[in-house]
Order: C-alpha cells, then structure tokens, then sequence
C-alpha cells in the first residue's frame, strides 16, 4: 500500500455561523496540510483529504478547537441547541415584548409584560442566547481586525440591554429598551435561519451524489469464483464482474461479455452505451443489459464520478463568498459608530458642558439608534416577497444571494438533453428497401412489444396501430444481450434489429436485417421543446449571450443549436469540461447554467447560477440554486425579470435602513434624541422597509 495514498476525513464541528468561520476553518486545515477541504456550515460537517497513515485527527481536532469552535468527538454528542431551536426560544419570549412596544404607541400598555422586571426576566435568556450565538463570529473578526454584522449586532444589543440595566438600576422608565436589545437578535436569528435553511438544500447535492457512489465490488477470483469486498479496497489491477441491474464499482477496460450500461449520469444522454471488450466502463454507471468482467485502471478514489463529487464540493468552497450589501455597509458603519459613541462622549464632557452621566447616555443611545434591526429587516422582507411572487410563477429560488446574483448574468449555457429538449427519444423515421415496408413495420412492431429496452417504448406507440398479418408473424423472438432482437420469419430467415454503427452520425439509429441484408432502418432523436426557440430569441433581444454545450455528439449539438437561434455551440463535454468552461467564461461576467442531469451539477455548483429544469435528477436540483417547478422554459423570462425587481427592492430597503441612522446619529450625539426616541425611529424605519416590500408584490 503506497504511503501517499489518500483517504477522506470528517469531523463535526459546532459553533460556526457563516462564511467567515468556514473560511477560518478551511485555512486553518489547508494550513496543516490538508487537501480538498470542504466545510459545510449547516451541518456543521468538515471533511478533508490526509494521508492515510498519517494519524493527526485528535491534533487536528484540537486545532479547530482552539480556534473559539468545538470538534465534536466520537464518545460525545452534537448540541440539541440548534439555531431552530434558538429561535424558537427568542421568539417566544421576545414576542410579547414586541406587542407591548407596538401598543406602547398607541397608549395602550400591558399591566403585566411592561414591567420592567418581567422584561428583563424575558430579555436575558435571549441576550445570552445572542452572546452565545453571534459572540463567536465577531470576537474572531476583531481578533483579524475586521468587523463583520455580528459584531454590529453584539455591539447594539449590548448597548441596549446595559442602558436598560442602567434604567432598572435608577428607576427611570425613560431609559427601559430590553425589548430593542432582543428584537435584534431575534431577527437576526430569523434571517440566519432563513439562510441556514437554503444553504441545506444546496449541500445535500454532496449527500444524493454520495448515495449513488458503489459501496461494493464482486472480485472475480476466476473459474466461476468471485468475493464481495468493499469498494475501497480494490485497486489498479483488479478484476471485478458486474450482472444486469448492478452499478459499476470502478472505472476500467471490459475483458469479457458484452452489453448495454446507462451512463447518464456522466454523459446526461439517453441512448444506452455498448459495451464489448476493450470498452472503457464508468464507475456508478447501470448495466441495463448483459454482464461484463472488467479489469480496474483507476483507484476507487480517481474515478470520473469520485471526480464529479470532488468538483462540486469545490464550487461550494471555492466560490467567492457574496456578502449581503448590510454587511458591506457595516464594514465601515460598525467602527464609525463606534467612534462617534466615543466622540459624543468626549466632547459631551469636555465642550457641551455635559455631566458625565448624561455624556455616557448620549454615547449609549448613539449605539442604540445604530442598531441594526431596519438592516435585518431589509433583506428578509422583500427576499420573502419576491420569493412568494416567483413561487406563484413557477420558481424556486434558494437565498437572497441567488437573487443577487441572478441580476448581474449576462450569459446564459444550456445543457441539451432534457432542457432545450424533451429528454424523451422519438421515432423520426422508418426506411424500408422498395416492396418491403409491410414487413419492416411489421417485424419492428413484434419484436419491439418484447424487448425490456427503453426505445422498444418509443417505437412500439410510433407503430401502435400495425396490423400483424398472419403471414409475416414471426417465431423465436429473442432479445440478445448487447446486440438487440431476433427473430425467424415464415421461411425460416433470420431477423436481426439492432444499433445500425455505419450511419450513426445524425442521432440513434436501429437497422433491420433478414440473412444479413439490410431491409429497413430507424433514425431516432431527442424531440426539442417547443418554446425552446422563442426564449433563445428573447434573452438575446435582453442582451443575454446564450451557448449550448452537451456532451452529445458535435452533429446532434449543432442541429439542436440551428433549430433554437443559439450561435455559441459545444459538444462532446464531460463533467469537467464544463466546469472549466464555465470558469473561463465567468471571468468576464455572471453567468447561469440550464441543466437536468446528475452529469450537470458540478457545472450547477460552479456557475454564478445554477437552473435545474423541472423533473431534473434530485442531485442536479440540490446543487442548483434555482429550480423551475414547470417544464416550461418561458420562466427564465419570468426569473431574471423578477430577480432584478426583487434586488432592486433590496437596495431601496437597505437606503432608507441606514438612512434612519444618518439623521438619528448626529441628533443622539448632540442629546437632542433619546434612545426612546430612537426606538421610535427605528420602529419607524422598519415600516418603511416591509411597506416597500409589500409593494414589491404589485410592481411591474
């Protein structure tokens, strides 16, 4: 066993929150020398590629620990204290502080919630809640001199609670705000879960791929013997035997038998692949007919479809992570404040004539008033929206990032079977020789009602209403293992269907033989949708760069590219052609990727945007970050459309949030507003935002 072989690791790790403890965690492990590290934040799962003799995972673990999060070992188990489940506890108890605030306005008070023992009773559970929650993310920006919206968040709540203790302290109603210090983290927790939530539909792509992977291998030990063995264990060399309706285990050259696999998984086609010796076999691809022995040429861990699962965690790693436009504001907003709350203080004492006291209250309400709750709101509410309207038309889109970035593509690939076309193989056309068409139907129609293949389907509805004359019934039909059906005829001559290899250049093509001679043939193609042409045409009026790329033939591509106006075609793709197309490609501009196939999500994963059709595979719809609930390709009319309205919305949202603070900041640092009048504004600002959400439902 070589000592550089690698193998896979996985650690579960709790306290990571967002993109910046993926990343402080990625680093450090990629420091250490681990490869291929992908860290997943909702599951709080890491896992990585080490050498496999080299045993470092407790000095590993330790690692991560003293980085502020927690390595959950095998002898101990996760928390139960979910992000869910602590939302679930700030909502409840910062719910009838928010009713009592919201009546406070209007004069009516609640007898008991407005106590302010009672509202410190229900705000320091979510306060500690928040400490726990946020505390981590912003203590480890500080420590790299940065600031993020946790820190924000820690900042204002602290603020607000410690002058509502201050309030308790003195006995002044004035200055009681602990529903404000836990409205913020309450909302905030909202739209943590919010994006935690779409961030598991993304990452369980890596789960459905993982399940499809072959977990065991036959050996063939020769003369009729095989042994069952782990996946893992075979290597270059090795021989294994796969039977009918078995998933390859490894890539590799057939040594015997011949047959038929399905390999859309890699290729997205639907025509079946035959196979012979000296064929190349795929790993995770069907026998559907026959059985071959084949000779491994790969280790299980290089296979093309370990390949596909690599390249999709490494365009959930690897993408550049986009802040929401709030947190980019508060890289600058959180130091700034932080700097006039000081400022208010100083020049309170020393040149307004301040007392101490009432200097520190201003400081303290500057921080209150910054509080970011109008900036939480912003993103939530009209992602909410616009994600209610788009669902309404047919969409499913996974996070405000997704809209975000759907309003900057400028260029849209397509992937060919299943998106532009149907996916579904029809009969085009039957040839017979002069004098023979009765027989050619004839034949084809029986043979086909007893074959198992997937296009028996097509050309048995194509010839549904053939009469049978008694004299051209056959006998002896037999479906032959990857080579197709034969039959006798009447006289005695046999009949054979199969794949006609000498004119395939235009599709799927069958021929029909009698002794040999060829009397009838088949061409097959996969039917293009009929809107296809009509939505090319319209996203290249909008300005859109379309491009088709397939990993079917040149010839059938480029028809496919002349019947819908798409000028920029490729063919003959894999996997990780696409991927780094789509790389090259996103270099200039955003750009979304149409697919269906379980070949696709890599490209899905890596593209600014990945659009899984409707009925696309359940692997190509997780890695996605847009799903079309119909088969109807006019949605992405609809979706680009509607993504710009909805950013659009954001960004309005985001101006007036902050622009709450540029008037309430400078008249907090001169004592000219309270904090009461601060909650005031804020309470005000928030409706401002989801009223301009709302209207979100009606615009045009």
């Amino acid at each position: 066993m070589s000592k550089d072989r690698l193998v896979e690791k996985q650690l579960i790790v709790e306290g990571m929150t967002c993109s910046s403890c993926a990343r402080t965690v990625r680093h450090y492990l990629e420091g250490e020398g681990m490869s291929e590290v992908f860290v997943d934040v909702p599951k709080n799962k890491v896992t990585f590629r080490t050498v496999e003799q080299a045993d470092r995972l407790e000095e590993i673990s330790t690692g991560i620990d003293r980085l502020g999060y927690r390595v959950v070992r095998r002898d101990e188990s996760a928390s139960k204290l979910t992000i869910q489940v602590k939302f679930i506890i700030a909502a409840i108890l910062t719910g009838p502080m928010i009713l009592d605030h919201l009546l406070h306005l209007g004069g009516v008070k609640l007898p008991y919630i407005h106590h302010p023992w009672v509202q410190f009773g229900l705000t320091l559970p979510v306060f500690i809640l928040g400490v726990e929650h946020f505390g981590r993310s912003a203590w480890s920006a500080l420590r790299r001199g940065t600031t993020n919206m946790d820190v924000l968040i820690i900042l204002g709540s602290s603020a607000a609670f410690l002058y509502s203790c201050i309030g308790l302290w003195m006995g002044n109603p004035d200055y009681y705000f602990f529903e404000t210090a836990a409205s913020i983290i309450t909302l905030v927790m909202l739209g943590n879960l919010l994006e935690d939530r779409a961030l598991r539909g993304t990452t369980t792509a890596i789960d459905e791929l993982e399940s499809l992977r072959p977990q065991q291998a036959r050996l063939w030990m020769g003369e009729g013997k095989f042994m069952d063995i782990p996946v893992e264990d075979l290597r270059v060399g090795d021989t294994v035997m796969v039977r009918m309706g078995e998933a390859i285990p490894v890539d590799g050259i057939v040594l015997e038998g011949t047959g038929e696999t399905n390999e859309s998984m890699l290729t997205g086609e639907s025509a079946p692949a035959v196979k012979q010796p000296e064929s190349t076999v795929y790993a995770g691809s069907t026998m559907m007919i026959g059985h071959l022995i084949i000779r491994a040429t790969v280790d299980p861990s290089e296979t093309v479809f370990r390949q596909i699962i690599r390249l999709v965690k490494a365009a959930q790693s690897d993408k550049p992570p986009i802040q929401r436009l709030a947190d980019q504001i508060s890289a600058i907003f959180v130091p700034v404040v932080i700097g006039i709350a000081v400022l208010a203080y100083v020049v309170g004492v020393y040149f307004l004539g301040f007392t101490s006291g009432q200097a520190m209250m201003n400081a303290i309400a500057v921080l209150v008033i910054s509080c970011p709750c109008a900036m939480g709101l912003a993103t939530p509410t009209a992602v909410t929206v616009g994600l209610g309207r788009m669902t309404r038309n047919g969409l499913m889109i996974k996070g405000a990032t997704t809209i975000e970035r759907l309003a900057g593509i400028k260029t849209v690939l397509f992937d060919k079977t299943g998106t532009l076309t149907t996916g579904q193989l029809k009969v085009r056309q039957i040839r017979s020789k002069a004098g023979l068409e009765a027989v050619v139907r004839s034949a084809i129609y029986q043979m086909e009602l007893r074959s198992s293949h997937p296009i028996a389907r097509a050309l048995v509805s194509y010839l549904g209403n053939t009469r049978v004359d008694p004299a051209l019934e056959l006998t002896d039909i037999e479906e032959v293992a990857g080579v197709g059906m034969k039959a006798l005829d009447q006289e005695g001559r046999q009949l054979l269907l199969q794949r006609d290899e000498l004119d395939s250049h235009e599709g799927y093509h069958l021929a029909l033989s009698r002794k040999g001679e060829k009397i009838g043939h088949i061409a097959l193609e996969d039917e293009l949708r009929p809107e296809a042409r009509s939505v090319i045409t319209a996203l290249k009026k909008k300005g859109y760069a379309c491009w088709l790329v397939s990993g079917d033939r040149k010839e059938n591509v480029d028809r496919v590219g002349e019947l819908t106006g798409i000028d920029q075609v490729v063919a003959a793709q894999l996997p990780q052609d696409k991927y780094a197309l789509i790389d090259k490609l996103q270099e200039e501009a955003g750009l979304a990727m149409v697919g269906d196939g379980i070949n696709d999500a890599p490209a899905l994963e890596r593209a600014s945007v990945g659009i899984a059709m409707a009925g696309a595979a359940h692997t190509a719809m997780q890695s996605a970050k847009v799903a079309l609930l119909e088969p109807d390709l006019k949605l992405l009319l609809r979706l680009f459309h509607l993504s710009k309205l909805t950013l659009r919305t954001i960004q309005e949202n985001l101006f007036w949030a902050f622009a709450y603070n540029v008037v309430a900041i400078p008249m907090a640092f001169l004592g000219y507003l309270n904090p009461m009048w601060g909650a005031l504004f804020m309470a005000f600002s928030d409706l401002v935002v989801i009223g301009n959400s709302i209207r979100l439902k009606f615009r045009s």
